[in-house]
């Protein structure tokens, strides 16, 4: 069985669906593939509802084989949905909080993790700090996906946001602790070469000469360099296939492309996207 990594959807539907017709064509004959979704399904494309429905129906018809990782646009609806968040100008979200199948959708979102680690990738949504090893992503990942799946997430939820602490440690515990773990695996782009998470830089794909901020997969000594990291989230760096880690978010929702990569023999599969927003003032 082969597997494939999509990049960030943000909403967008009909590409959604081009996209995997095509891994599924590619492996027309074989043992059906696994897919996963590397975080934000929704928001800022043209039709949020359709697409989480589709993902989701995906996944659960899938026999596990099918499955996404939770982005920070995801995030933001269970916060939104629940009254942690207010809507922002730019969110598309109103059809889902809307839906008559709200409740059974975002309680799908909520039990996503927000790492996988599968034949020597290890697939997030924005970024891991250079002192986690694989193992320890996955586990620190399961910490938050605990909290989420439990009995008090939407106190969770209401303690998730802020850029405090920003640099990892052993010792941080309760809603400081998740919240940094959050950040690393769903906002971060840049960080320094302790460690330090950087969240003004949005717009590019490179920090400003003698800042000290370096993008987090080039950090000398990261303890991922075993496995390829896979990630989206960073539409300013646009599509990178690396021996040591592989960025998927090819600007689908600003004119590019949605694009999938499959983990077994690096094959690039691509849909080319309309222009739902405007590249200027974008963020992931």
């Amino acid at each position: 069985m082969r597997t494939y990594a999509i990049g960030d959807l943000q909403g967008c539907h009909s590409e959604t669906i081009a996209l995997v017709e095509r891994i599924l064509d590619r492996e027309r004959g074989n043992e059906p593939p696994a897919i996963l979704f590397c975080g934000d399904l929704i928001n800022r494309g043209p039709d949020s509802l359709a697409t989480l429905r589709y993902v989701q129906a995906l996944a659960q018809g899938s026999g596990g084989r099918i499955d996404a990782v939770l982005g920070n646009h995801d995030l933001h609806l269970l916060a939104v949905a629940n009254g942690i968040r207010p809507e922002s100008g730019s969110d598309t979200l109103d059809t889902i909080l809307a839906a008559p199948d709200r409740d059974a959708l975002l309680h799908w979102l909520r039990h996503r993790p927000l790492a996988l680690l599968t034949k020597g990738h290890l697939l997030v949504h924005g970024g891991v700090l250079p002192q986690w090893t694989a193992t320890q992503t996955v586990a620190l990942a399961g910490e938050v996906a605990a909290a989420l799946r439990g009995p008090d997430w939407q106190g969770f939820l209401a303690e998730m946001y802020g850029n405090q602490p920003d640099r990892w440690d052993d010792d941080l515990r309760g809603s400081a602790r998740l919240r940094c773990i959050v950040n690393a695996l769903t906002r971060m782009r840049f960080c320094s070469a302790d460690g330090t998470m950087d969240f003004k830089l949005k717009e590019s794909a490179s920090a400003e000469e003698g800042s000290g901020l370096m993008p987090w997969f080039d950090v000398p000594g990261r303890a991922t360099s075993d496995v390829t990291v896979v990630f989206g989230h960073w539409s300013a760096l646009g599509l990178r296939i690396t021996p040591g880690y592989i960025a998927l978010d090819s600007g689908c929702v600003w004119g590019g492309q949605l694009s999938a990569v499959c983990l077994d023999d690096r094959q690039l599969l691509q849909i080319e996207c309309p222009e739902f927003r405007k590249a200027k003032g974008k963020a992931g």
